[in-house]
């Protein structure tokens, strides 16, 4: 830099005469004595240490050091969430609607991923598969959910007989991936709510979802530093996901005693398996973007991302919750 002095301006001219040779012979020099308070070497120093260590303040809109713009994505949340809770608690067939809508949406996320692999999903027998499967869970029970499935798979190779394309075989794959990854997934949680009182259960896995996302985020963003799988998300930290736990904890315990007039370790069995098979959806989804060079699936919601980036966490909590109802809740299922 031009303003500042070279190297020993400040010491007298026998020092700096004496400091050259000593260089010159190899000879380590004695430690220089540190600059006097108020010179010019100190004031340097003093500005360069508060431009290093200094914190930056964050624009308006910029992500996080979890790498979200949270008041967007605590805003776009609520937006999600109030008016399923309201479908699921009032109007069961609108949420029936509204879950069949977001895995639409996913579906078509993961098939426009997909293509910039030049991975040509079937896309319309794909999306027709999405749309019938929640409501044939809804109607059907597990037996409508198996014959819809059969039926939408059956169709992908249908339509690839009478329609080719290139690569055939790893496009009917992709569509068969995404039909079971997405939508198949979903529809356990349709079959809960067929059963009186699934809709607790339904609402209980929504806030554990939920408690393993924010107690995640807000204990991994302070306090994270072990990454769980740095190759995939590096970003995800044994710390958030303790938070995770913790927290869920807390919220199915007190779901478990109040909502579904369960023991509470009934709460606590649900917490653990929901944030494990979430955190485990969350790494999945992670794994695919990175195989697929995208960082989201999608930019339609701010702060979250793509529906999909929502969803992830509860395509694989929907059957946990399911498996655990019809195991540890007798006569509900």
């Amino acid at each position: 830099m031009a303003d500042l002095d070279p190297p020993g301006a400040d010491l007298g001219p026998a020092a700096r005469s004496d400091a050259g040779t000593d260089n010159a012979r190899g000879v380590a020099t004695a430690p220089v004595a540190p600059p006097a308070p108020g010179s010019r070497r100190a004031l340097r120093a003093a500005r360069l240490s508060h431009r290093l260590f200094r914190r930056r303040p964050r624009k308006p809109g910029e992500a996080s050091r979890a790498g979200r713009n949270l008041p967007a994505a605590i805003g776009v949340g609520a937006a999600l969430l109030i008016p399923t809770l309201v479908g699921l608690l009032f109007f069961p067939v609108v949420f029936v609607g509204i879950v069949t809508l977001f895995a639409l949406v996913g579906v078509w996320e993961t098939c426009r991923a997909l293509e910039l692999r030049r991975i040509h999903a079937p896309l319309a027998p794909t999306l027709a598969g999405t749309l019938v499967l929640p409501f044939a869970a809804y109607f059907g029970g597990g037996e409508g959910l198996a014959l819809a499935t059969v039926l939408s798979v059956l169709a992908l190779f249908i339509w690839r007989t009478v329609d080719p394309a290139p690569e055939a075989g790893k496009g009917l794959m992709a569509g068969t991936f995404t039909l079971l990854w997405v939508p198949f997934m979903l529809s356990f949680a349709m079959i809960l709510m067929r059963s009186e009182g699934g809709f607790l259960v339904i609402a209980t896995l929504l806030l554990l979802v939920v408690a393993n996302d924010t107690f995640g985020y807000l204990i991994g963003a302070f306090f994270g530093k072990h990454a769980m799988a740095p190759k995939i998300s590096p970003k995800k930290s044994w710390e958030g996901f303790g938070g995770s736990i913790g927290g869920a904890f807390v919220v199915g315990g007190l779901c478990s005693v109040f909502l579904l007039g369960q023991p509470l370790w009934v709460g606590l069995v649900l917490a653990v398996a929901i944030v494990a098979s979430a955190t485990a959806g969350d790494l999945a989804e992670s794994m695919i973007k990175r195989e697929l060079g995208v960082k989201d699936m999608g930019n339609l919601l701010p702060g979250h991302g793509g529906v999909m980036d929502r969803l992830d966490s509860i395509v694989l909590a929907s059957p946990m919750a399911y498996l655990l109802s019809a195991t540890l809740v007798p006569g509900l299922l």
